[in-house]
């Protein structure tokens, strides 16, 4: 599931929490120390914090048989999302692949390329997949294959999700023929994965789907969605030897010589 969120990025679905139905109204908060309650003056009449899914009305009501919480209204039923399911809901991305298109220019130099080369047809296009040894210029990525030459573990990813760099560079030498200035590809994951960030770890984002049920009431579902972000970044340099400016550094560097 793809789902564009900014310029040269794309996003993958990987891993969902569902929260089906929900109808504006009153229902239990989530259970933790600040909702949990045991009689009425425990829950304060309008009070918001700041992980609220909603406002409190002041009630203390049965969240299941053996706990109460504080009455919100809010979006009902809430959405319980400690628990997010592993192994990822969509372990199949793996083998989702993206086709990356990239156009160039140096306006210095009237230089411009893209990175489906020329030498590429048609048919090479349909049937390739980016492999650093045997296919570095096809423009076609498997995403299990960005993620494994980052070092990353794909399924391991994407429980909780991540962001991961495709680097294309172009270091042309405008003084060789044109056919030289080709595209090198490289890739990092650019969040943090380690034992010192386990708060908020990985990437995701929240998204509602409204719609009215069979009474007309306005209704919704929401979607916790947990994937992978890949982010383009393009960078290079390009370069052409030209006289005049030779000359002039010539004749500084003889003139200081002099001196």
């Amino acid at each position: 599931v793809l789902h564009v969120q900014e310029e040269n990025t794309v996003f993958v679905m990987t891993n969902v929490i569902l929260t089906l139905n929900q109808h504006q109204g009153r229902c239990p908060e989530l259970p933790d120390d600040e909702t949990e309650c045991k009689v009425k003056n425990n829950c304060v009449p309008g009070y918001v914090s700041t992980h609220s899914n909603g406002i409190q009305t002041g009630e203390c009501v049965p969240y299941n048989s053996s706990i109460k919480t504080c009455e919100v209204f809010a979006w009902c039923p809430v959405e319980d999302d400690y628990h997010v399911p592993k192994p990822a809901f969509l372990q199949e991305a793996e083998n989702f692949t993206i086709l990356v298109k990239n156009n160039i220019w140096y306006p210095k130099f009237n230089f411009s390329k893209r990175n489906i080369l020329p030498t590429i047809n048609s048919t090479y296009l349909k049937n390739c997949i980016y492999d650093s040894q045997t296919d570095p210029f096809c423009p076609i990525f498997r995403l299990g294959k960005i993620v494994e030459a980052a070092e990353q573990n794909f399924q391991e990813m994407a429980v909780e999700g991540g962001v991961m760099a495709l680097q294309i560079n172009w270091d042309c030498n405008l003084d060789r023929a044109a056919s030289h200035c080709v595209p090198k590809y490289s890739f990092r994951r650019l969040d943090n994965k380690d034992s010192a960030h386990t708060v908020s770890p990985g990437y995701n984002f929240r998204f509602a789907k409204y719609y009215k049920d069979s009474n007309g009431t306005d209704s919704r579902t929401l979607v916790k969605a947990y994937g992978i972000r890949f982010d383009i970044i393009v960078f290079g340099k390009a370069g052409k030897f030209d006289v005049i400016p030779t000359m002039i550094n010539i004749g500084s560097g003889l003139a200081l010589f002099g001196v």
